[in-house]
């Protein structure tokens, strides 16, 4: 695992443009389906992702990645196309061998979302060939 742990506190934030594709009416892969031409969501939840994992960068090993293992997101406001949106990722502590975020998000005109985030620790080659294994098993 990490040779190292982030303290309490530590973050990391990233901020991304939002695109025609980062909308909620682009995400379905249904064209009958009907969303609203704001970020979707599930953009939302990758851009609060990113800005986790970038808190423990610093502290992985050779060959080791984190993974996100659960999130509760609240999406509190719309953000159109062409907004830049900026996430947070605050380290509040582990529990067990998952490491828990509180992150932020915000827009020009303010937040639009929170969550609470857990990450692990991973061996990328075990990861994927579990992924792989599992699969061919069904």
């Amino acid at each position: 695992m990490a040779s190292q742990e982030p303290q309490e506190g530590a973050r990391a934030s990233v901020t991304y443009p939002v695109t025609s594709a980062d909308l909620a009416s682009a995400i379905s892969p249904d064209p009958n389906d009907r969303f609203p031409k704001v970020l979707a969501t599930a953009r939302l939840v990758a851009i609060m992702e990113t800005a986790s994992a970038r808190v423990l960068e610093p502290y992985l090993g050779t060959g080791q990645l984190s993974v996100g293992v659960r999130i509760d997101v609240t999406h509190s406001a719309p953000t159109p196309e062409g907004e830049s949106v900026t996430a947070e990722a605050t380290f509040t502590g582990k529990e067990g061998k998952l490491y828990v975020f509180r992150v932020v998000a915000r827009d020009a005109g303010g937040e639009i979302g929170t969550a609470r985030h857990e990450r692990a620790i991973v061996d990328v080659a075990r990861l994927e060939g579990g992924a792989s294994k599992r699969i061919s098993k069904a």
